[in-house]
């Protein structure tokens, strides 16, 4: 495409933000799980599982992530308090693309363990933000969540930013606790991280929307492009960079761009 200025640049970014950063979107949206829930653990549990199987079909995503609810009681942090291994048949059998219910049962456990002894995922992510920024709230979470000796089969399903991943999904789901809930779409629950300090949930679509806008030159999508296309959008909002993932994904999917 021919090269558009800076400025173009901003007021495409805005118009697109105005046009998909509204509650009407979140009915076939992977958010529409934990909008149904009220109760603040609710919502960051099946939040959290909601990302973990975030990727491929949004529709397909939401039957998933709806069907994990259902196998929970509709109730998730009453279900994850509670969780003993081997008990629930249905876990066993549920099954996302890789993510298998072997997966499913281990993610319990551990989520168990985060809110029985770690204080919540809230405390496990901020601790590490404090001691290293965003990079270091998902490499402390990663170290929390998937202790020693994890079969790789498992362990893969959080992303390893030490090891230069994207880390799309984590980054997701800190985007919809951290951003404020003004708009009606994301929860703004999280307040010792501050939406400023965000870094861009790099998918497929928002890569390649970014470099053809000429906002991401490396090649990859790796960290280090979360960082470059992160570093470039704080410069239309330092304060809410993160806000145009609306744009960029729903130039790349919605207006195929």
């Amino acid at each position: 495409m021919e090269r558009i200025s800076r400025e173009e640049i901003r007021e495409l970014l805005e118009l697109k933000h105005s046009q998909y950063n509204r509650p009407e979107f979140i009915l076939n949206d992977p958010l529409s799980v934990p909008h149904s829930f009220t109760r603040r653990e609710d919502i960051e549990i099946s939040a959290f599982l909601t990302a973990t199987i975030a990727w491929g079909n949004r529709l397909s995503i939401i039957r998933s992530a709806n069907r994990m609810m259902d196998l929970m009681d509709r109730s998730p942090y009453e279900f994850v308090r509670h969780f003993q291994p081997g008990e629930h048949d249905g876990i066993q059998s549920f099954v996302h693309r890789t993510f298998s219910g072997v997966a499913f049962d281990f993610f319990l456990q551990r989520l168990r363990q985060v809110y029985t002894r770690q204080g919540g995922l809230e405390t496990v992510f901020t601790e590490g933000y404090d001691a290293g920024g965003i990079f270091g709230a998902l490499a402390h979470f990663r170290k929390i969540f998937i202790p020693d000796g994890t079969p790789g089969g498992i362990a893969r399903h959080i992303s390893d930013v030490e090891k230069g991943s994207a880390a799309k999904r984590l980054n997701l789901f800190l985007m919809w606790m951290v951003r404020s809930h003004r708009s009606g779409v994301h929860f703004g629950l999280w307040k010792g991280i501050p939406a400023s300090s965000l870094m861009i949930p790099l998918d497929t679509h928002v890569a390649r929307v970014a470099r053809e806008l000429g906002l991401l030159t490396r090649k990859s999508n790796d960290w280090r492009a979360v960082e470059e296309l992160t570093k470039q959008l704080r410069k239309f909002d330092p304060e809410d960079p993160c806000r145009y993932d609306f744009s960029l994904f729903g130039l790349g999917v919605f207006d195929k761009f």
